[in-house]
């Protein structure tokens, strides 16, 4: 890989910069809040971004324009519905319990903010890389139903509760199929450290190598990810014909917007973990042997592949949304449980045996 766009370089230098200058925990107290900065900088920056790619997306799909108003092609209106969330009045029931009711935001977005410094967008470009990196992403991302479930209940409205109920009911199911999907590359990979998930895939992307079982865990993936970010068509927990917003229907202001910017963070984390675990995250088009096609592939800054992998992914949710029509609650656990999960089981046993024999690319 071309070394000129490796980013431990720039990180290392600052590093060694602030060592010079301040105590070792002077530094790290430093790094880490130079690192959550960025991270929050991000997540306004990618929320402005979501918000508006999916109006332009759907308008595309429906044959229509979509914004086009605020600003050129539209492209300030994100930020006009942003000013108008900040400055609307945070109201709350006077019954909801107003502790829970206020922490319930926060958490779904602290969970997905943990989730997002496991992500490596580039080489030495990656805020955390344990070496349970993997199992760490699924573990934190989970814990965002907790702040889901609470808003449902502290809101003390029986619209709100159901949602809530329908969303833990569908997030801790499809998570099993996410987990499952994405072990069956694990079994070839012999790790869960991203950065060495990523490094495996120098010669081919795994969606490649890994023969059937790596595209059927991806279509998997790619379903239960959709269904456990609240994304149609499995958004029953915010059913509008049903339910008004969900778990979210008493909410509303910065407190609404947070609800807003996690489930696009979401969405972002399930389309980066799927882009770094099937097609290779940062890592360039390699074949084999073909080495200068491979060198080419090379000057292509890694930062382009990882994003514009994870657009395609983020394409292809949007598209699913304004494709297909809203299942019914049973049919969405029953997909679950009776579909997805057992040809999951079978799939890692597929690709287990796959990786014994060594057919594998």
């Amino acid at each position: 890989m071309n070394t000129l766009y490796d980013f431990s370089k720039l990180t290392g230098a600052i590093h060694h910069w602030l060592s010079a200058r301040f105590s070792e925990h002077t530094v790290n107290l430093i790094e880490f809040t130079l690192a959550g900065v960025s991270i929050m900088i991000f997540f306004g920056i990618l929320g402005l971004v979501l918000v508006y790619v999916e109006r332009k997306v759907s308008a595309f799909i429906q044959l229509r324009l979509g914004p086009m108003r605020v600003g050129k092609w539209g492209t300030a209106q994100t930020i006009a519905d942003v000013i108008k969330l900040l400055f609307k009045e945070p109201l709350i029931n006077k019954d909801a319990d107003r502790l829970l009711f206020n922490l319930a935001p926060y958490i779904l977005m602290t969970a997905a903010f943990m989730a997002m410094t496991a992500v490596p967008f580039a080489p030495g470009l990656q805020a955390f890389d344990p070496d349970i990196g993997l199992l760490f992403v699924s573990a934190v991302s989970s814990l965002g139903v907790i702040g889901i479930l609470l808003a449902g209940w502290s809101s003390n409205n029986k619209y709100a509760l159901i949602g809530a109920m329908r969303a833990g009911a569908q997030i801790i199911s499809y998570e099993l199929s996410v987990a499952l999907s994405l072990l069956t590359i694990v079994v070839l990979t012999g790790s869960l450290q991203l950065s060495t998930i990523i490094e495996s895939q120098r010669d081919g992307w795994w969606i490649f190598k890994g023969h059937l079982p790596a595209w059927i865990a991806f279509l998997i993936f790619l379903i239960a990810g959709t269904a456990e970010t609240n994304r149609g068509p499995f958004d029953l927990a915010e059913a509008e014909s049903e339910l008004t917003a969900g778990f979210h229907t008493e909410y509303s202001g910065l407190k609404f917007a947070f609800f807003f910017l996690a489930e696009f963070a979401n969405m972002f984390i399930v389309c980066a973990i799927g882009a770094t675990v099937f097609f290779g995250g940062w890592m360039p088009l390699h074949i084999g042997p073909w080495h200068g096609f491979n060198a080419v592939m090379d000057f292509i800054p890694p930062v382009v592949w990882f994003f514009g992998k994870v657009a395609v992914l983020i394409f292809v949710m949007m598209w699913f949304r304004w494709t297909f029509p809203r299942l019914r609650i049973d049919q969405l656990l029953r997909l679950e449980w009776k579909y997805l999960l057992p040809v999951n089981l079978m799939n890692i046993l597929f690709m287990a045996f796959i990786a014994m024999m060594g057919w594998h690319f």
